[in-house]
């Protein structure tokens, strides 16, 4: 009789009752928050990832693109004479806002990551590099590689094409990546919340059987399952997230090191993305409850 009168409080009176019906512990509780929570903190890891590797390979790109370099390689007695012969056609080219030759310790630098730092770079025949700087469209690469090839037979012009397009290729390709994650995060988290409405609709064969005696229609039974586990996922994701959020703000940032995994962090209004996933979580759980309710509430008639 308590039985009956309890189901019969929760099909007249408000949610708070509706949410009998469905076991408040147990395994199918512990389940649905290990998973949202989990699924929500690979979220935010993967879209940290996406976006960070995304504003790397845009830096560098603006960078390279802004950026040429130019090598010269001549007979020690010529080096000099076509490096000066160089700067100054390169003074007299449009689009070129700067060109300057690059010191024998800055091109030890460049070299030092390869070679160490003991490179005896004047007895070596290295070649002199120009860094040029474009301003505003830029020069005409294969006007100038043409005057190049007239005065300065040694010259060879590098515009930085090649390093632009797999950056510009990868950006695309990471970003590509981090939305399929995202799917596939979403299709997990969907899979275990439905395992575990089934479950526990399964155990409460016997309370929904008496739940249908007195009145209650599979619409009713369907919204206290949907409305618990998707309270479930959601608390559990906001967990999730947080703790990933929390993860990222430990990681070293950006100005620390030139690392490709610094900076891997939300940046402005980027911020919003973690607040939005376990929203994002509960909808997928709730669309997932309600057809799995359905289904099985249909199965037991």
């Amino acid at each position: 009789m308590r039985l009956i009168r309890d189901s019969l409080g929760a099909f007249t009176g408000s949610d708070t009752g509706a949410d009998r019906v469905v076991p408040p512990t147990g395994f199918t509780a512990s389940l649905t928050l290990f998973a949202a929570g989990a699924m929500a903190f690979l979220a935010v890891f993967a879209l940290a990832l996406s976006l960070a590797a995304g504003r790397l390979a845009t830096s560098w790109g603006d960078e390279l693109a802004r950026a040429s370099t130019l090598r010269i390689s001549a007979p020690a007695g010529q080096q000099a004479q076509q490096t000066e012969a160089a700067l100054r056609l390169l003074g007299q080219t449009p689009g070129v806002a700067s060109a300057r030759a690059l010191s024998e310790a800055e091109q030890q630098a460049l070299l030092e990551p390869w070679f160490g730092p003991d490179l005896p770079l004047a007895d070596l025949p290295v070649p002199q590099l120009i860094e040029i700087i474009e301003e505003g469209e830029g020069f005409d690469g294969a006007g100038l590689r043409l005057r190049l090839q007239a005065e300065v037979p040694g010259a060879v012009l590098d515009d930085h094409t090649r390093w632009r397009r797999p950056l510009v290729a990868a950006a695309g390709k990471l970003r590509l990546l981090g939305a399929v994650s995202i799917l596939l995060i979403a299709g997990a988290v969907a899979a275990m919340v439905t395992l575990a409405a089934n479950a526990a609709l399964a155990a409460n064969a016997q309370v929904i059987a008496v739940l249908r005696l007195v009145g209650a229609t599979d619409g009713f039974i369907a919204r206290a399952f949907v409305r618990r586990f998707t309270l479930r996922a959601l608390g559990g994701a906001a967990l999730g997230a947080a703790a990933g959020s929390g993860a990222l703000l430990l990681m070293p940032s950006a100005g620390e090191t030139a690392g490709f995994l610094t900076g891997l962090s939300f940046v402005g209004w980027h911020w919003i993305f973690p607040l939005l996933v376990p929203l994002l979580t509960a909808a997928v759980a709730f669309a997932a409850t309600a057809i799995a309710a359905r289904r099985v509430l249909g199965d037991l008639r």
